[in-house]
């Protein structure tokens, strides 16, 4: 019994040891290897782990000319246990902010909502992007203030003060990209928008980083192990635009003063020549310590130099969509070549003539000479061929067919395997709106829609629509997507437009006769014939817009342009020109009628544009 009751308590005895064994092994494997904070700390007492960021990578236009590069700038870090009795003022001086930013700033750092990777063991980043002449007096006296160390970096610069929407810009990155993508830290900066954004991950490289040593009381030694542990950042990959930066610069010249865009495309590649909106800005001022300060002051500007108009602003095309409504009613069999329509001018009805021409005219006269009433009367041809039928349905898959057509021509959509950044669809209107609108039982027709016909009405498109519209219409059917990066592979992304071949001379026809006798003859160049199609669009919020879409030369198009100019007024008088202009820089190498040039500079038709 004794000898039971013995063995009994050492059973006991040894369960209790185990068991505070297994505890005390499990709590040194939780404390070593779970929780990092304790192998942060142990690892900061012997060493300094300090990121190396990778310069990113260069940006160059299509022919070569560097655009974007890289300036030497410093981050400074700071490890918060190593903090001990400093000067608060003099750091303060040294750094030229106030003690309250001084107190805010270490406030924000310590708080884990704002920094989930905060660790009072590890660099943290307590002021990012300063250049030399921000850090010089503080790196004089950092032996003043231990904990706080310069960590290098890059910044952007810029070669010109041009093609900010293009570009891009470079920001702090949010918690939610953090938590998105394990690359980025608290304090990292990324691509914002633009190609910055859509080619984030080839342009910002690799990280690397270096291990210093430092003995018992925390002070750096060298590096660790002669350096061999260190790894080396990876420079970013440069990038080549299709961007044209002469005739991009040229562009924006000829915007001065006015509201609107320009899209230019070599229409065989896709390939975008120029991208403007305007107003503009230096994207210069969005680098650095003062990108905060700017960017609120951009997003508070009523003119909205932020929005990307060639992109994201849609207009109603008017005129501009004559030779799209022409090519689609002749496949439809609603028209062809010889068909002649009747025109009245200011009396025709429903829809009026804005122009002084004979009648009746043929397709190729109404183009020459935007004839109102005669895409109306085609129109109607086209989607009322049938006549009604039952409650409409045989006319309403005439629309549906119509719908179809016209946005194979990349109107209504956006494009989704291109590269451009924050694109706004456009508006081609169905039937299932139009049933909506009007009610399926009581029905519409074509003179309900009658607006349709010229360009007005619901229909709305982008700058960059319109132009890659013209590339389809150069290319004598097809288009490739619109894209920035001049790589070959987009040659591959075809899109054949729902209109045969057969029917796109007459339309060419026409749109030269535009330059010969029509509505931009003040617009020609000399020696080259060039397709076009002015446009004057009614603006329910102000003075007409002036459009223009176009291509040159006829003969293998090397260009395909876009324009509109908000409350300009006659597409003939303000977006013509710029168009002929950027032909002849493009197709000719310089400009030889500098008065013209200076003349479309000089014209403001919006006051509140700054210059930049």
């Amino acid at each position: 019994m004794i000898n039971d009751s013995l063995q009994s308590r050492q059973r006991v005895i040894a369960t209790i040891i185990t068991v505070v064994i297994v505890i005390y092994i499990l709590r040194l494997f939780s404390i070593q290897i779970l929780q990092s904070r304790y192998k942060e700390g142990a690892d900061s007492n012997a060493f300094l782990k300090k990121t190396l960021f990778p310069p990113r990578g260069l940006i160059y236009d299509r022919n070569g000319v560097l655009l974007v590069y890289n300036k030497p700038a410093y981050d400074i870090t700071l490890i918060i246990r190593e903090i001990h009795n400093i000067d608060t003022i003099s750091l303060c001086r040294s750094l030229d902010i106030s003690k309250v930013e001084f107190i805010e700033r270490i406030k924000n750092i310590k708080d884990r909502r704002k920094n989930m990777g905060y660790s009072s063991y590890t660099p943290q980043i307590f002021m990012t992007q300063l250049d030399i002449k921000d850090v010089a007096t503080f790196q004089q006296s950092m032996y003043k203030y231990p904990g706080f160390y310069i960590q290098n970096r890059t910044l952007r610069e810029y070669a010109y003060p041009n093609a900010a929407h293009v570009l891009g810009n470079i920001g702090e990155v949010t918690q939610r990209r953090i938590e998105k993508d394990d690359y980025y830290k608290s304090g990292d900066y990324a691509g914002r928008d633009g190609i910055e954004y859509t080619y984030e991950k080839s342009l910002r490289g690799i990280k690397g980083m270096e291990i210093l040593l430092r003995d018992a009381k925390g002070r750096i030694k060298g590096k660790y192990d002669n350096g061999k542990s260190d790894i080396p950042a990876s420079a970013g990959q440069n990038l080549t635009l299709t961007l044209d930066m002469k005739l991009q610069i040229l562009a924006e010249k000829l915007m001065t003063g006015k509201v609107g865009s320009v899209v230019a495309i070599e229409p065989k590649t896709g390939e975008i020549l120029a991208l403007v909106s305007n107003p503009a800005f230096n994207p210069s001022i969005l680098v650095g310590r003062q990108r905060s300060k700017n960017y609120n002051a951009l997003l508070n500007d009523p003119t909205k130099p932020l929005m990307n108009r060639a992109t994201q602003a849609q207009y109603s095309p008017g005129s501009a969509f004559k030779p799209l409504q022409a090519l689609v009613c002749q496949q439809m069999d609603g028209i062809n070549s010889n068909t002649r329509f009747a025109c009245s001018g200011e009396s025709s009805s429903p829809i009026k003539c804005t122009h002084s021409h004979g009648s009746p005219v043929d397709l190729e006269q109404a183009i020459e000479q935007s004839c109102n009433p005669y895409f109306w009367h085609a129109f109607r041809s086209t989607i009322e061929k049938d006549g009604y039928g039952e409650k409409n349905l045989i006319f309403r898959t005439n629309y549906d067919e119509w719908v179809d057509r016209m946005k194979s021509f990349g109107l209504g959509e956006k494009y989704t395997d291109g590269d451009l950044y924050e694109q706004s669809r456009g508006y081609i209107p169905t039937q299932k709106f139009y049933n909506k609108v009007y009610k399926a039982e009581t029905g519409w027709r074509a003179i309900t829609i009658r607006s349709n016909s010229i360009g007005q009405g619901e229909v709305l498109v982008t700058p960059l629509q319109l132009a890659n519209s013209m590339a389809a219409v150069a290319n004598n059917g097809y288009y490739i997507t619109p894209h920035l990066h001049k790589s070959d592979t987009m040659l591959t992304k075809i899109h054949r437009v729902k209109v045969d071949q057969k029917y796109f001379p007459i339309v060419f026809d026409g749109m030269s006769r535009v330059f010969e006798s029509g509505t931009a003859r003040l617009s020609q160049l000399d020696s080259v014939q060039m397709c076009g199609k002015t446009g004057t669009v009614q603006n329910p919020h102000g003075k007409d817009h002036s459009l223009f879409v176009g291509f040159a030369p006829r003969e293998n198009p090397k260009i395909a342009v876009a324009i509109v100019v908000e409350n300009a007024g006659f597409g003939s008088t303000y977006a013509a020109p710029i168009f002929s202009l950027m032909a002849e820089l493009y197709l000719k190498g310089k400009i030889t009628r500098t008065e013209l040039e200076e003349r479309v500079t000089k014209i403001v038709t919006n006051a509140n544009v700054k210059e930049r």
